[in-house]
């Protein structure tokens, strides 16, 4: 009988291909999954709640680790197990006990993204920010922010999944909002899913917005869907640093 714990983890994704394993490539699940084969000594189940992107990080990425286990562990064994074989980049924060049920993505919820814009150079956290240079207008970018709220089609924002190609571009946004703290404009999101650089997309466009670049009204036709080669949302879309995973919900 396969034993299953949740896993809460956090990283610093700068040096590493996202998070799901791939030939040839430094990844989080990869790391994971050598660290936690080397403990139990056999193959492991680790599945995320979703995929970062290259560079991109996580406060708190959830997974499921579901193994076949004689021996009688504790979740702090198991999360000092870990933390001592992984690289410094990558902590498990938190190790619970879960039913074989469990999947760490076809049971969450919802997840959060939020997105750190620096409005000055920082010499302690660039890795975590992208520096605008130009001046903002915040009050135009969080009123942009919240119209994302609700049921759209962002197929203006996704990148053409190649694993997923039939899939919908439909995406329900619980929340959406921009605020400024001090010199810093974070922009956080939650929905069910998210399309593959969707996030940073989003990201790109409000800073247009804010720089003028742009108007709120061609904002509101991207977000219906009405793309315009004028437009151009792919080559503005926002660098992975500033994008971070900060939450997953499950139902309680």
């Amino acid at each position: 009988m396969p034993t299953t714990w949740k896993l809460t983890i956090e990283y610093d994704g700068t040096k590493y291909s996202g998070w799901q394993e791939q030939r040839n490539a430094r990844t989080i699940q990869g790391e994971l999954r050598q660290a936690a084969e080397d403990y139990f000594g056999g193959p492991v189940d680790l599945q995320g709640a979703g995929r970062t992107d290259a560079g991109v990080h996580a406060l708190a990425q959830v997974a499921h680790l579901r193994v076949n286990d004689r021996h009688t562990r504790t979740p702090a064994d198991i999360m000092w197990a870990l933390n001592d074989r992984l690289p410094s980049a990558i902590a498990v924060v938190e190790v619970e006990r879960a039913s074989n049920k469990f999947h760490a993505r076809h049971d969450a919820v919802t997840r959060t993204y939020l997105y750190q814009i620096s409005l000055r150079k920082t010499a302690f956290s660039k890795r975590y920010v992208w520096w605008v240079k130009d001046p903002l207008d915040i009050a135009v970018m969080s009123r942009a922010a919240r119209l994302i709220v609700g049921r759209h089609d962002f197929v203006c924002f996704r990148a053409a999944d190649p694993s997923r190609p039939d899939e919908s571009t439909v995406v329900v946004v619980e929340s959406a909002e921009l605020d400024l703290d001090g010199d810093m404009a974070v922009f956080r999101i939650e929905a069910s899913h998210f399309l593959w650089r969707m996030v940073r997309r989003l990201v790109g466009v409000l800073v247009k917005l804010g720089k003028g670049d742009i108007t709120i009204d061609e904002f509101a036709q991207l977000l219906d869907g009405r793309c315009r080669p004028t437009l151009d949302v792919a080559a503005w879309t926002a660098p992975s640093s500033g994008l971070l995973l900060e939450s997953v919900r499950y139902k309680t």
